[in-house]
């Protein structure tokens, strides 16, 4: 079923990659146990769930802190990186967002803005037979202030020649509704995965 908009005319569609485009969540939560398993630590499903759109760095951090560990940040984070790259040959697209890329592409200008490493992203948008659909990538690294700050959203626009009032965001994740209203852009919530 296609993803219902809201009303209005839009000249770019900004898209999450992870839980947004595609349905890489359950993929990457199997990363992060086993990555974090090495090191005799967990991350519950719903804590996974409740923190997505953090940046991976901060979420180690956290973690370190409410089990007492020292695991090394960039270690664990490549570690994790590396198996979520091994599992992509089974990544899926998320349907009733699939729908409106390939009923919008050339229409209108897309951006992907992630809080994933381009690495990542564009690995999920190949595995999927997407990467070519669009025009604009903002990723970690491409900007100072994660979201919910409306940072990575304002550069995409800016990188499209698009304001930002004629966007319109699809995200899965509280702080990415959050960073596209502070942006002052129209926003789609894409449904949590469990729940499609």
């Amino acid at each position: 079923m296609i993803l219902p908009l809201p009303a209005g005319e839009y000249r770019a569609y900004l898209f999450d990659c992870d839980g947004t485009i595609a349905d890489s969540m359950p993929l990457h939560h199997v990363a992060w146990q086993q990555a974090l398993q090495e090191w005799g630590c967990e991350l519950p499903e719903d804590l996974f769930y409740a923190w997505g759109g953090r940046p991976v760095a901060d979420i180690i951090v956290d973690l370190n802190d409410q089990h007492g560990l020292a695991m090394p940040v960039e270690v664990v984070a490549r570690r994790r990186e590396d198996l979520y790259l091994e599992l992509l040959p089974k990544v899926t697209a998320v349907p009733g967002v699939l729908e409106h890329i390939v009923e919008s592409h050339r229409r209108v200008p897309f951006a992907v803005v992630s809080g994933s490493t381009r690495e990542s992203v564009t690995a999920s948008l190949g595995a999927l037979g997407l990467l070519d659909r669009f025009d604009v990538f903002v990723c970690a690294g491409d900007y100072a202030r994660a979201k919910p700050d409306p940072e990575a959203f304002l550069r995409a626009a800016e990188l499209l020649g698009v304001a930002p009032q004629d966007c319109l965001v699809f995200e899965d994740t509280d702080m990415g509704i959050q960073a596209a209203t502070a942006a002052g852009m129209a926003s789609v919530r894409v449904p949590d995965p469990r729940l499609r």
